[in-house]
C-alpha cells in the first residue's frame, strides 16, 4: 500500500525523454513529463493553475448537488452541474459506475489541454494516480505496476506513436487508495478518450474478484468498444485483449 501511494512507481519514468515535474494541490498529485525540447519553466505554474480552477468548480457544484460525488452508480447531474461534471457523468453511465471514477482522467486531460494550449509540445505525459494522458511522437514502452503479484514492473505495454492525445488508465483493488471492490493487481485500459478509460478500468475493475475471474472480465471488453486494450494482472495470473503488443520487461 505505502509504495503506491507514495509514487515510488515515478522513478521508473524515462527522464532523458521526459523533463519531469510535481504539482500537487490538495488530493490531486500530477507527474507531467515533456520533451526536454520543449519544457518550459512557466508550465508549472499553468498546471497549478488549472488544478486550482478545476478543483474551486468542482468544490462549487459539490457543495450544491453532493450526491455527485457521493454516488457509486450512474448519476445524471442537473442543470446547474459545469460541463466537466456531464462529461464525467456520461462516461461513467456508459461503465455503470458512479461520475467520481472518472475525475482522475478528467483532470490529466484538462491540464494537459491547458498545457498544448499555452505551449508547443512534441510529446507530453501526465500521469494522476496511475491515470495517463499521453501525447506521443515516437513509440513509448510502459511497465506495469502491479503491487506485490510477481509480474509487477515485468510486463510491458507498448504504445505507438498517435496523431492525437489518448489515455492509459490503471485501476488496483490491492493498492493504492482509490476504491475498488475488486483484488486485481492492476486492471489497464487503453482508449482514446481518457474519461472512458479512468470509469472502465474501475468498472472492469470491481469485476476481479480471483485469478479465476480474470478471463471472464477479459472477454467482457467485447461490450465496450471504446476499448482499444485490456490487460489484467491478479496474483501470477495475466490477462490481455485488444491491439496493444504486450513485452516481457527484464
Amino acid at each position: 500500500m505505502n509504495l503506491f501511494e507514495e509514487r515510488t512507481y515515478r522513478t521508473q519514468f524515462n527522464t532523458e525523454r521526459f523533463q519531469g515535474f510535481e504539482v500537487k494541490h490538495l488530493e490531486t498529485d500530477l507527474w507531467i513529463g515533456v520533451d526536454p525540447v520543449s519544457f518550459d519553466e512557466k508550465m508549472k505554474e499553468v498546471a497549478l493553475e488549472k488544478v486550482r480552477s478545476l478543483r474551486e468548480i468542482f468544490d462549487k457544484y459539490i457543495e450544491k448537488e453532493p450526491f455527485f460525488r457521493k454516488s457509486l452508480k450512474p448519476f445524471q447531474p442537473s442543470e446547474i452541474a459545469p460541463a466537466e461534471a456531464l462529461e464525467m457523468a456520461l462516461a461513467a453511465e456508459k461503465a455503470g459506475i458512479g461520475p467520481m471514477s472518472a475525475v482522475a482522467g478528467l483532470f490529466a486531460r484538462e491540464v494537459g489541454e491547458e498545457i498544448r494550449k499555452n505551449f508547443s509540445v512534441k510529446e507530453l505525459l501526465i500521469e494522476n494516480g496511475g491515470d495517463i494522458y499521453l501525447i506521443l511522437q515516437d513509440e513509448l514502452v510502459l511497465s506495469v505496476f502491479a503491487g506485490e503479484s510477481i509480474l509487477s514492473e515485468r510486463i510491458g505495454l507498448v504504445i505507438p506513436a498517435a496523431e492525437g492525445a489518448f489515455g492509459i488508465c490503471t485501476s488496483a483493488g490491492t493498492v493504492g487508495p482509490s476504491l475498488s471492490y475488486g483484488k486485481a493487481d492492476a486492471v489497464v485500459v487503453v482508449c482514446e478518450d481518457i474519461l472512458m478509460a479512468d470509469a472502465l478500468a474501475t468498472a472492469l475493475g470491481n469485476l476481479v474478484k480471483s485469478p479465476d475471474h480474470v478471463q471472464k472480465v477479459i472477454n467482457k471488453a467485447d461490450n465496450y468498444p471504446d476499448i482499444q486494450s485490456l490487460l489484467i494482472i491478479c496474483e501470477d495470473k495475466i490477462g490481455i485483449k485488444g491491439e496493444n503488443e504486450i513485452r516481457i520487461l527484464k
